[in-house]
């Protein structure tokens, strides 16, 4: 039984540990040339689909817009 006591105190110690560090740790800014990456083709690929289709998508949302009522209509 004192084993498993042991054994549980080692496991709180641990992770309190764990969140401690990764509350007052150094942050991770994480990967900020993917993002960047990442943006620029998402702006890429928006600025594309509207050279394409910008006449077709800005139909359907005026028609979607133009199709939205208020409660009880």
């Amino acid at each position: 039984m004192e084993k498993l006591i042991r054994a549980r105190d080692r496991y709180r110690r641990e992770v309190l540990t764990s969140v401690v560090s990764r509350l007052g740790g150094a942050r991770d800014r994480g990967d900020v040339p993917g993002w960047v990456l990442i943006t620029l083709m998402t702006a890429g690929i928006v600025t594309v689909l509207w050279g394409f289709a910008g006449d077709r998508l800005l139909e359907l949302f005026s028609d979607a817009i133009g199709n939205v009522s208020g409660p009880g209509r």
